[in-house]
């Protein structure tokens, strides 16, 4: 396996220097990403010097460096996990054949369009959270929202890089695209609902992390199931960044949950909004509403393109390789939700023909988890955070048009209007949630709606300058 080039213009494990035609693609396009960056990246502290993570190798021996950098020096680059000898294609109509290293012709739309969709979401999310650089909770918060910044502009690279290399031209046009198109732009928007929605605060910032950068997780590990083995290396290291992501969320969410908790026990009281704290009631609010618009992201219960892209051997099932079946899916069945205008049911359909309701499930599982983890701390106060009804507040699907509360009852719009502030962020509830959003610079200091964390990042202490303002 090629080491990573740290001195080169793309850092990579590739071997673009040997790829003079790609080398100079990648090149022409590196300025307008620039380009992109200053415009559509953070919107302040660019020539802060930053506590990143930067690859230096994708072996066992490590991946990571830390040090400080300034946001537009970041070393982007195109890293692919080191290759697995004779691999095979593990499940669908080519399951055993060798993986491809090249794209095959006849899936080469299919193909492509997987990798659009998938690139499309990773500059989407630095638009929306380019703003919260502003009303960081402290500089250990700010550093990690830039990691995910920074990382998540790698993403971008790692599926331009495919593009370019694999697609030609019809490759080169669609990077040009993923730049052009803007999150919540009425014109040219991003490709999926999801990644339109504004994240204005850090309460949202860390359940879009917990659960929209969870959906990512699924997401890519259902392509690093890929036979086209140079997606599926790019998919198994672009999860080894996926995971901080999703750690800012866990941990950022519990570190809320943990002030809640000891600003209720000090006063007595569930109202903790006099004292500067996030309350259950409205934590559950957005809870409910981030966790609903990332269900949609894993599309309808059921779906010929998903079932068309695992019989080719494009995308298979999150951990395919562990699961006790033929891996071909043509006769075995399952149930999925069915939505009527009276009840909530199921259907009996093939498990090839509900890929999507699977890996949505699989999704539902690995969420539970940290709510678990949220409600240890939540039982010294006898409540708790529960996942809404996968029917709540939908938009794709069996469910799209439908009105089903929390506890998964079906109702009419009108007991929807007058009930959905109590399910959903209300107006009042993001007024105050911003209320508590102001930026603290201090090493080491909090703001005090979050507790701290319990250790800082490479073992580094909480109050080390993550940040040079």
């Amino acid at each position: 396996m090629q080491g990573v080039d740290i001195n080169a213009t793309i850092p990579n494990n590739v071997g673009l220097a040997d790829d003079k035609r790609l080398l100079r693609a990648l090149e022409s396009w590196q300025p307008q990403f620039l380009d992109w960056w200053r415009d559509m990246g953070p919107v302040s502290f660019q020539d802060s010097d930053v506590y990143l993570r930067t690859a230096i190798s994708v072996g066992r021996e490590g991946w990571a460096n830390f040090d400080h950098v300034k946001m537009p020096d970041y070393r982007w680059g195109v890293f692919l996990a080191e290759p697995t000898s004779d691999r095979r294609i593990a499940f669908g109509d080519h399951k055993g054949e060798p993986v491809w290293q090249d794209v095959p012709g006849a899936y080469r739309a299919d193909l492509r369009r997987l990798l659009v969709v998938q690139g499309d979401t990773e500059p989407a999310s630095v638009e929306q959270q380019r703003a919260l650089c502003l009303t960081a909770p402290s500089l250990y918060d700010m550093r990690n929202l830039f990691q995910v910044n920074v990382e998540e502009g790698r993403h971008l690279w790692a599926m331009v890089y495919l593009l370019q290399r694999y697609f030609g031209r019809d490759g080169r046009d669609e990077a040009d695209e993923m730049l052009e198109r803007h999150s919540g732009d009425a014109d040219r928007p991003r490709i999926l609902g999801a990644f339109n929605e504004a994240t204005p605060d850090w309460l949202s910032f860390f359940l879009f992390t917990y659960f929209t950068d969870r959906d990512g997780k699924y997401q890519l590990a259902s392509l690093r199931e890929s036979a086209f083995d140079p997606l599926s290396r790019t998919c198994d290291f672009m999860l080894k960044e996926e995971a901080h992501h999703m750690f800012v969320g866990a941990s950022g969410v519990a570190r809320v949950v943990d002030r809640t908790v000891e600003l209720m026990k000090q006063h007595d009281t569930d109202d903790i909004r006099p004292h500067g704290g996030v309350d259950v009631a409205t934590l559950q609010r957005y809870l409910n509403f981030h966790y609903s618009v990332s269900l949609d992201l894993f599309g309808a219960e059921t779906s010929t393109n998903a079932a068309n892209y695992f019989g080719a051997g494009l995308k298979g099932r999150f951990q395919e390789e562990r699961r006790d079946d033929d891996h071909r899916l043509h006769h075995t069945t399952r149930l999925v939700p069915l939505a009527t205008d009276d009840e909530i049911t199921t259907r009996e359909v093939t498990q090839l023909a509900s890929l999507n309701e699977t890996l949505r499930e699989d999704y539902i599982a690995d969420c539970q988890k940290g709510v678990d983890r949220w409600n240890r701390a939540l039982a010294d106060v006898g409540l708790q955070l529960i996942l809404p009804h996968v029917g709540f507040n939908r938009g794709v699907g069996t469910f799209r048009g439908r009105r089903v509360t929390p506890d998964g009852r079906l109702i009419g719009e009108a007991e929807w209007a007058t009930q959905e502030g109590e399910w959903l962020p209300s107006v009042s509830d993001r007024e105050y949630v911003e209320s508590l959003m102001v930026g603290v610079h201090e090493p080491g200091a909090m703001a005090g709606w979050v507790a701290p964390p319990s250790t800082g990042i490479h073992a580094k202490p909480v109050d080390y300058d993550y940040v040079r303002v």
